[in-house]
This record gives C-alpha cells, sequence and structure tokens, in this order.
C-alpha cells in the first residue's frame, strides 16, 4: 500500500513539472491582406445623399497615411467644409463630418478618393485606392477619363500631379484656371496615372497641375502645367495624355543687391529685354561699366569702377516698360580674384584646359604662363577668354600617354581694378587611346527636314556633348568618352533657335518634344559601340 502511495505521488510530481515546462511559441503566418470594409454609413454609391456624417467600418484597425496629401475629394471640398478622424490615432471607423448643411452642391457625384492612405495598424498592408462615392441627386454619374502624365523635359515624372475639370459655359474663359476652383478633381498620386470617375455628361476643359500650393488654382511661374488643344466632350473619347511643363514667367526686377564697391547683383524673372540696365547717375568721363551673367542663377552682374558716391541711379528695362531704381551703397562684401583650375591631373583627349575666375577678367598676358611636355620642351598654346568673362581656355595640342606641366604666375590674369592670379602650378597627364571608348548613334526616323538637338548625357543627366548639325549618313560619334554609362535624347527644335522651348498656355504652345534613347548605354574601355535611336 505504501509502495502504491509513493508511485501515485512520484507520477503525480513528474506530470505537473511536464505541464510546467517552458517551450518556443512557433509563430504563425504573417499578415499580408489590406483591411476590408464591412459597412458604410450611408452605404457606398447611396443617392439622395443628405447625411451630415459618412462612417466606413473596416474589420481591423486602420491608421490614415498622409491623407493630406492621399485623399483627393472630386469635385473638390473646402477643407474647412469637412473633418476627417482617425488623424494621429487608430480605429476600425473612418468618418467624415461636414460642418455646413452647404457643404455639397445639389445633384452631384462625389467621389472620396484615399489614395494609398487607408492602412492596417498590424503590418502596415495598405488598401490601394479605396474609394467612396455618394450622389446628392437621384444617379451616380458613371462616365470616366484616363490617361498618363509625364515630363516635357526629364526622363523622370513628377508624382502626385493634380487633373482639374472645368465645365465650359457662358462664364469660362483662358483666364479660370488662374482664378476659379475646378469642377472635378483627381490625382496620379505616387504614379504618372489618373482616372477620373463618375463624371456626368458635359463639355469640359482638361489640365494637369503639379499644384504646388495646393490651392486648385494655376500658379504661373510656380505650378508646372500641361494641357491639350481642344475640349472634352463626355460621352466621348476617354482617353488623354499630358506632357508636363514649366512656363517661362512673365518678366520682372526682383529688388537690385549692392555687394560693395564695384558690384550690384540684378535679379530676375523670365527673359530680360536686351541691354537691360542703363546707369543714369552722372559719372566721369572714362567711367567703364559692363554687364555679365551670374551662372546658374537669374540674375545679371553690374560691374563698375569705384566712384564717390553713396548711391547709383539705374533705368531698368522691361517688355513694356522702363522705370528707374535707385541702389544706396551699404554693408560691401569683401572679394578679391581667385584663379581656379577646372582639371588638376588628368586631361581628357577631347577636352580643353580651363581656368574659372571668381570676378570678370579684362587682361590676359600670355607671356606669364609656360606650358612644357614631359621632355621639357616648350609647347604653344591659346588663350581664349569667354564672353561672360569669368571663364580662360587653354588650348594645345595634347598627346595620349603624354605628361605636361602648366606654370601660372602672377599678371597672366586681370581684373578691372588691378587685382590678378596667384601662382598656380599644374602637373596633367593624358591617358592611352585605349582607354576610352567610342558610341556611334545613327538617327532612324522618316523627317528628314525636322531640325533637332541631339545630347549625350551622363547618368545624372548632365550634358557631355550636344550635335545639331545634320550629316548625309544620319550618324553620329562621340569619341575620347571615359568607361561608364551613357544616356542620349533627342530634342526637336521646331523653331530652330538651338534651344529646349517650354510652352505657353495662354498661347496655346506646346513644349517641343523631348524623346529620350530607350536604354542606358554600357560603355567600357577600347569599346566601340553603335546604337540605332528609333524616332516614332
Amino acid at each position: 500500500m505504501l509502495r502504491n502511495l509513493i508511485f501515485f505521488f512520484l507520477l503525480f510530481i513528474f506530470l505537473i513539472s511536464s505541464c510546467a515546462k517552458r517551450g518556443t511559441p512557433t509563430g504563425g503566418y504573417k499578415d499580408t491582406i489590406p483591411p476590408v470594409m464591412v459597412n458604410a454609413s450611408p452605404k457606398n454609391r447611396t443617392t439622395f445623399f443628405n447625411s451630415e456624417k459618412i462612417t466606413i467600418t473596416f474589420d481591423e484597425y486602420i491608421s490614415l497615411k498622409d491623407i493630406t496629401q492621399q485623399l483627393i475629394i472630386s469635385p473638390p471640398i473646402e477643407s474647412d467644409k469637412f473633418n476627417i478622424e482617425p488623424q494621429s490615432t487608430i480605429s476600425k471607423k473612418i468618418k467624415i463630418e461636414f460642418t455646413d448643411s452647404l457643404s455639397l452642391n445639389d445633384q452631384t457625384t462625389y467621389t472620396f478618393n484615399f489614395g494609398s492612405s487607408i492602412e492596417d495598424n498590424n503590418e502596415s498592408n495598405t488598401l490601394p485606392f479605396f474609394s467612396y462615392t455618394l450622389s446628392t441627386g437621384p444617379v451616380i454619374d458613371s462616365l470616366f477619363i484616363k490617361g498618363k502624365v509625364s515630363d516635357a523635359f526629364e526622363e523622370d515624372s513628377e508624382r502626385f500631379v493634380s487633373i482639374y475639370l472645368y465645365p465650359i459655359d457662358s462664364t469660362h474663359n483662358d483666364s479660370t484656371i488662374y482664378l476659379k476652383k475646378p469642377l472635378y478633381a483627381t490625382s496620379t498620386l505616387d504614379s504618372v496615372l489618373y482616372n477620373f470617375q463618375n463624371l456626368r455628361e458635359d463639355t469640359y476643359q482638361i489640365i494637369a497641375i503639379k499644384d504646388y500650393g495646393k490651392n486648385y488654382l494655376y500658379d504661373q511661374g510656380v505650378d508646372k502645367i500641361g494641357f491639350i488643344n481642344k475640349e472634352v466632350s463626355l460621352p466621348g473619347d476617354t482617353l488623354y495624355n499630358f506632357k508636363l511643363f514649366k512656363e517661362q514667367p512673365k518678366f520682372f526686377w526682383d529688388r537690385p543687391k549692392y555687394v560693395n564697391d564695384h558690384h550690384i547683383v540684378f535679379g530676375y524673372y523670365g527673359t530680360p529685354e536686351k541691354n537691360p540696365i542703363e546707369l543714369i547717375t552722372p559719372v566721369p568721363e572714362g567711367f567703364e561699366t559692363f554687364i555679365t551673367k551670374v551662372r546658374e542663377k537669374d540674375s545679371l552682374n553690374f560691374w563698375f569702377p569705384e566712384i564717390e558716391a553713396d548711391s547709383l541711379q539705374f533705368a531698368i528695362k522691361t517688355k513694356d516698360s522702363i522705370y528707374n531704381v535707385s541702389v544706396k551703397f551699404y554693408s560691401p562684401e569683401l572679394d578679391s580674384l581667385v584663379i581656379s583650375p577646372k582639371q588638376n591631373r588628368i586631361i581628357d583627349l577631347n577636352d580643353t584646359l580651363e581656368f574659372n575666375s571668381s570676378l570678370p577678367i579684362t587682361e590676359l598676358n600670355k607671356e606669364f604662363i609656360t606650358l612644357k611636355n614631359k621632355d621639357s620642351i616648350i609647347l604653344p598654346f591659346q588663350l581664349i577668354l569667354d564672353k561672360n568673362r569669368d571663364i580662360i581656355q587653354m588650348h594645345f595640342e595634347h598627346e595620349p600617354n603624354d605628361k605636361y606641366s602648366v606654370s601660372v604666375l602672377p599678371n597672366a590674369f586681370k581684373d578691372p581694378w588691378g587685382g590678378t592670379n596667384d601662382s598656380i602650378n599644374l602637373n596633367l597627364i593624358t591617358k592611352a587611346y585605349d582607354s576610352y571608348g567610342v558610341i556611334n548613334l545613327k538617327l532612324n526616323w522618316e523627317i528628314k527636314e525636322q531640325d533637332f538637338i541631339l545630347e549625350l548625357l551622363d547618368i545624372n543627366n548632365n550634358i557631355l556633348s550636344r550635335v545639331s548639325e545634320k550629316n548625309k549618313l544620319n550618324t553620329y560619334t562621340f569619341e575620347f568618352l571615359n568607361p561608364t554609362d551613357y544616356k542620349a535624347r533627342i530634342i526637336l527644335d521646331d523653331n530652330k533657335n538651338k534651344k529646349w522651348d517650354t510652352g505657353n498656355y495662354l498661347k496655346k504652345i506646346q513644349p517641343e518634344r523631348v524623346i529620350y534613347f530607350s536604354d542606358t548605354i554600357e560603355l567600357r574601355a577600347n569599346w566601340e559601340i553603335n546604337e540605332v535611336f528609333i524616332l516614332k
């Protein structure tokens, strides 16, 4: 009997310890299913809507991400006319509450497109392009328009571009997009495609805008725009593509900035007229002034000798008028002449040695410059001053696998105020022919009369070379290229001015067409690549 009691006692202890033994959880399948709407009040696609609140219920907790950017309401509703929840919390319900009973128009279909804003709370699974539709009238409008928005010049297109529809009635004109909000609005969101839904039968104007101000208006000079040159009639064609561009703004001057006793900067927007700045202050005889362009900025440098004055008066020209402006002298900024070489070790066989200057150059003196090869033989060269007076080019014949030394002594370059360069010593080398590659591009198209600009680009779209002169073979060779990846593009130069021209909305001028070569060109050392650029 005692043995049996001991046996059952030990068995009990064993079972208890086995039950208490820890184990490692094996987990489960990862949740990859986006939230699902289980109810809407009023129901989705309801008619005769007259409620002050919309409630949309999901099967799990959700959050709204970037709702101010993702939510597109069409037709637009002023942001102060409704509230939406949740904003910074989680919930199983989205609530839209109208703050004004007159927020919605009569006999109108409204679509609330949430884009990619709805995510579940656990795994951030996105419910893409969820929308809720209602009508304040008896029917849900069912017509649609869709299409693509691409950049007119850049290879990559902007995201979150707005597309606006305006009904063409007795009040509509070309200025409407500047002054009046559209009847319908949609967005490409984080793609380049748009899709208008639930549109009513009518005739419309349609435009695409990169609406930086998010005010549903076209701000010329700030926003990019795309348009088509015809009205949109529904029912009718449903596919419309846009080329987005930034217009050349109407010209106007910024406030001029005094820099120091020989330098004033005139900023501007748009394209200035010829000889736009005239000094009207009486000055001594021989008082020489000149103007240069600020590189990479829309500004002009006005340079002048030192003068006993506390201000200068100018007449500055716009397209339609001339007006006077006074520039007072105060808080001068110090400057000095600094010359810096573009190359400091390697000079490519198709390159030219260049020196950049911080101030305009007015005098070049070759006698203070010496150029030698690796055998210490003095070589001839030519100096050319850029018309903007801030770049000096030094042209000389350089051979492959060679070495060159350049010595630039003070007084080689001088600015208008007597400043001169510091001494510069350069040791340059050239590479062998087989270190480079060659790209041959053959243009394959039918329009032989079309003027064009062919540009070779690096991977960051920096222009390395450009060709605008046609040849009979329609093949264009780019030599002495470093082994790397390249791109190419064609600008159809319709007005034959050797540059790309943007469009103009009011004049109904579309931007000149730009076509990118379909592939990246991978070039290696000692390669010669032949590519066919097909233009349809």
